[in-house]
């Protein structure tokens, strides 16, 4: 097949991706995980664009950080454990099959690869803006379970997440998450518990851009 510049869009109307997304979602809601489907994937996608964009990187890799965001997920449909890099083989070959050349897909399915805390590193700019718009998307729009007796710390957290905005300040070189949280639900320190390997790990994407990362909850700065 002739190589091609794939888009985002290309890659929102081909069956196997949507089928992927749809069916992976709905096996993490089995299991009880948070939400993973086009609500978030679409968030994610269009912060990492966003990421590449502001900070003056090349239009053609903001696209890529979009298609890799919109893809991030698709592992979930063999098992949670390991989705980044079983995500990464299945982008693989849906990117290849819609004709993009070798090295985007390869610059793509890095980033898919390396956006878990567990062992993801942002070893590409796509792969930084990816890990910095999937770890941002904390809020309680992604709570499956309404009935609040029966939270675990994740429910409760993103529950008590009423407001996440990543903003970039292109001219300081700096990345700051925005967070507010409902004490009433959840302490912010449950929020460190669960989440403080990926901040971390955002620090060290912030830091492959050029960038500061910064934290603020309840408008006080943490990090």
């Amino acid at each position: 097949m002739q190589e091609k510049a794939v888009t985002l869009d290309d890659v929102k109307k081909d069956i196997y991706a949507d089928t992927l997304i749809r069916i992976g979602n709905e096996n993490l809601g089995v299991m009880g995980f948070t939400e993973h489907g086009f609500r978030h994937l679409n968030l994610v996608s269009s912060i990492a664009s966003n990421v590449i964009k502001r900070l003056g990187f090349p239009r053609r890799e903001a696209e890529l950080a979009a298609i890799a965001g919109y893809l991030h997920d698709i592992g979930n449909v063999i098992n949670r454990e390991g989705h980044h890099l079983s995500g990464g083989v299945l982008a693989y070959f849906i990117l290849d099959r819609l004709g993009m050349d070798p090295e985007e897909i390869a610059t793509v399915v890095a980033a898919i690869g390396n956006h878990d805390e567990t062992t993801g590193q942002p070893v590409s700019n796509v792969a930084a803006a990816l890990i910095l718009a999937d770890k941002s998307d904390v809020h309680r729009t992604r709570v499956r379970n309404r009935a609040q007796a029966s939270f675990d710390i994740h429910d409760r957290v993103n529950f008590a997440v009423e407001r996440s905005f990543l903003r970039v300040e292109e001219a300081r070189r700096a990345i700051v998450l925005e967070l507010q949280i409902n004490p009433e639900i959840s302490p912010v320190m449950d929020y460190f518990e669960i989440f403080l390997t990926r901040m971390l790990l955002c620090r060290r994407a912030a830091n492959f851009l050029g960038c500061k990362f910064g934290l603020e909850i309840n408008g006080n700065k943490l990090l």
